[in-house]
């Protein structure tokens, strides 16, 4: 499933997985997951669109990254991690000025969570785990708000 901005994977015009890694290769992706399982997941498939990719195991790690200077492009964001979940780390993050594309990543099927974590700051919302086609359109939306700025 995917929320926030009208994104609908059916009405996407999906570019050749070799275009898409050829635009990205300087782009860095910050992965922010408890789970060893889907944060390893997440970076094989990220690797494979030529990103760079750093992982944080938590929402204070994260936040940690940018108080010291950090900067990343995109950030894939659970909801429910320890110390500091996905929703407050968005919200502190947006406090900090971060601009970068916050897209969060649950298990959770809730309605109102879903609602809650958008409004944290998110600017999408999928359910976990991403597919690739998922990621292709997220990187298609990242490319689009680079290129207008």
């Amino acid at each position: 499933m995917v929320s926030g901005n009208s994104a609908s994977s059916s009405s996407l015009s999906m570019k050749s997985d070799e275009d898409i890694v050829n635009n990205n290769n300087n782009l860095r992706v910050l992965v922010v997951d408890d789970s060893p399982m889907i944060r390893k997941l997440h970076d094989m498939y990220l690797k494979k669109f030529g990103l760079k990719v750093q992982v944080a195991e938590n929402g204070k790690q994260a936040v940690d990254l940018f108080h010291f200077g950090a900067s990343f492009d995109l950030i894939l964001m659970d909801k429910e991690m320890p110390i500091m979940d996905g929703e407050e780390a968005t919200k502190e993050l947006r406090t900090m000025g971060v601009t970068s594309m916050i897209v969060g990543v649950t298990s959770l099927d809730s309605p109102n969570e879903k609602q809650a974590f958008m409004e944290a700051g998110l600017d999408y919302f999928f359910t976990k785990p991403l597919t690739t086609d998922n990621i292709s359109f997220i990187l298609q939306e990242l490319n689009k708000k680079n290129n207008k700025n």
